[in-house]
Order: structure tokens, then sequence, then C-alpha cells
């Protein structure tokens, strides 16, 4: 087997994946027991595995975790519970979060776009958002939770 480094929120993490094509998702999930990203659909169609890499909100279902070299930030490494990071605050503020599967995929989609564009209209976070499905029909509270983060800023 071969071992990899990973650098996971802030700390550079040694693991085994096993499989070369182990997916990204796997390793946080199975083997750094960070359970913030979580499986959703397999196919980064859902958006419930998102972390960011380097600033970018990628699916960690589609990404081989041998292949990563850079910056991993998981929703565990955004904030703690005492200190939300403002995306998370304004989560809670919001009541934005049903059942919470999707609020992971959402939260790292939202702090990548927030990182890119500090003041996004509307129109600007439903196009971010577009590709994180949400079954409980959050979206209006999710949508009001990025903008109450960008005014917070």
């Amino acid at each position: 087997m071969t071992q990899i480094t990973l650098h996971v929120n802030g700390r550079d993490r040694v693991v085994d994946p096993g499989d070369p094509e182990t997916p990204l998702l796997y390793v946080l999930r199975d083997d750094l027991a960070l359970h913030g990203p979580k499986f959703g659909c397999g196919h980064g169609q859902c958006g419930a595995c998102a972390v960011m890499v380097d600033g970018q909100a990628v699916r960690s279902c589609m990404v081989k975790a041998a292949s990563v070299k850079g910056k991993i930030t998981t929703l565990e490494g955004l904030g703690s519970p005492e200190q939300p990071s403002k995306v998370q605050a304004a989560f809670i503020a919001e009541a934005a979060a049903q059942c919470g599967y999707c609020t992971n995929g959402m939260i790292m989609t939202a702090t990548a776009l927030l990182a890119r564009n500090p003041r996004p209209n509307e129109a600007d976070i439903r196009a971010a958002l577009a590709g994180n499905l949400c079954r409980c029909g959050s979206h209006v509270r999710v949508i009001a939770a990025v903008l109450r983060a960008a005014k917070e800023g």
C-alpha cells in the first residue's frame, strides 16, 4: 500500500488509502473521522460531500485522495461549536438547516463563494448553489444565511 500526506484543516495527515482510486471523501470520513462531508450520490451531483481545496469547493466523492496536492478544508476546519465561522453562524441564525444532510455542501460552497465574491447578490448565490441539492426545501433560508454572512463580512 502507498501512504500519502494530505494537508487537512491546517495539519499534515498521513494516510494509506489502499487503492489509488479511493475517493477523498472515503479517506476523510473513514481514515480521518471527519464527518462533515457526507456521502450523498457518489456522482458529484448533489454537493453533500463538498470540501474546499485551496479555497475552491470540490466534490470529494469525485476526487482521488492520492491526487490532492492542495490545502483541504472540511466543515470541521471552518469553525467550532464555540466559535463558528461567519457562514456557519449565519446558517444557525437563519435556521437554514432542516435535516442537515445537505448543510455541509451548502456551507462549503457558500464559504468558497464569499472568498471570491464577498458581496454576492441573490442571483450570484443562487448560481453558486445551483448544484447543491436539498430535499427539505430549505433554499430560502440558505440564501438568507449567505446574504447575512456577506453583510456581516
